[in-house]
């Protein structure tokens, strides 16, 4: 079985140069997407969407953030709606990224270009961030911000608590929800302060689950108590991020169906495109481009068929539940 790291090795030759570069012509010909290698084998229902994207413009333009522990290689608006059409899909959010920080201009750029009717995004924030650039977020279609722990390294639940409170204090009254990354113990830590938000709570990446150690892992019982009673999310998302078992990672299969059993009006879907490799990873500086982790994306979404069988379960899945935690 090829490990992570040797799989990154491989995919070294595909970096930025494998991502498309051409503009979209009005009526041009469907792009391709490099990502999607096997078709998709379901009917994806109108309205589907893509919960977890990042974009990743010209850094001249878009500058990466000093503190930033990796660098991804471009990635652009042009890209993902490649990936979007050659998936099938109709709806995309786009993530904000560690890479930048607090400046969320690259990911309202990519907002702009895709347009209202398709993108909806994630912000991340910081003190210094005003309310009138929360009103220009809102207009923009930001719809919630991110709270990252795992890649700042915060795993203490005191720590943890305090940075949600100020990201909580700065978005009180207004129609968005809180998305946060952490790992599983720090979940459950926090599990009564998470379940009485005002606000929905959103789990990226199986909420931090590791697939190998299956559904009794400590603090998988948390997240499926809060997806239960409606008060969480959780992005099945970034598989890659679960399991080193590509390309069909098949020990995520039982994460994923106990989440979906747990509550299917609390499931989203994400391919977390580009598959930024965000590990630091020795010999590797921050500055230095990592290629993306190679995932076959339309394989990836033909597992969605295995892991929600019942179409109208991923009608839920695909096109409510985003629709109506989005706003589309």
């Amino acid at each position: 079985m090829m490990t992570r790291r040797q799989g990154l090795i491989a995919a070294g030759a595909l970096g930025a140069a494998g991502l498309s570069r051409g503009a979209v012509a009005q009526g041009a010909a469907p792009m391709t997407a490099p990502t999607v290698r096997t078709p998709v084998n379901f009917q994806v229902p109108p309205g589907a969407c893509d919960c977890h994207t990042h974009v990743f413009p010209d850094p001249q333009k878009f500058p990466f953030w000093s503190g930033r522990v990796y660098t991804p290689p471009i990635a652009t608006a042009d890209d993902l709606l490649a990936l979007q059409r050659a998936l099938h899909l109709d709806r995309v959010v786009i993530v904000q990224p560690s890479v930048y920080g607090t400046d969320n201009a690259a990911t309202l750029d990519g907002l702009r270009q895709l347009g209202a009717r398709r993108a909806r995004g994630v912000a991340v924030i910081g003190p210094q961030t005003t309310a009138q650039e929360l009103d220009r977020m809102q207009e923009a279609g930001i719809r919630g911000i991110r709270v990252n722990l795992e890649t700042g390294g915060i795993t203490d639940p005191g720590r943890a608590g305090q940075v949600l409170e100020a990201a909580l204090a700065q978005i009180q009254g207004r129609p968005w929800h809180l998305q946060v990354y952490a790992r599983l113990p720090l979940i459950e830590a926090l599990q009564d302060r998470l379940s009485g938000l005002p606000m929905p709570v959103v789990f990226d990446h199986f909420a931090g689950a590791q697939a190998a150690a299956g559904v009794e892992q400590p603090g998988f019982a948390a997240v499926l108590t809060l997806v239960r009673s409606g008060r969480a999310y959780v992005k099945i998302s970034g598989a890659y991020r679960a399991s080193e078992a590509a390309p069909d990672y098949p020990q995520v299969a039982p994460l994923a169906r106990a989440l979906v059993e747990a509550n299917p009006d609390r499931i989203i879907w994400g391919t977390d495109w580009p598959h930024p490799d965000s590990a630091v990873l020795a010999g590797r500086a921050a500055t230095d481009i990592a290629a993306p982790v190679p995932v076959d994306d339309g394989r990836v979404l033909n597992l969605l068929s295995d892991w929600a069988p019942e179409a109208a379960v991923r009608q839920r899945i695909l096109v409510d539940n985003p629709a109506r935690l989005y706003g589309f």
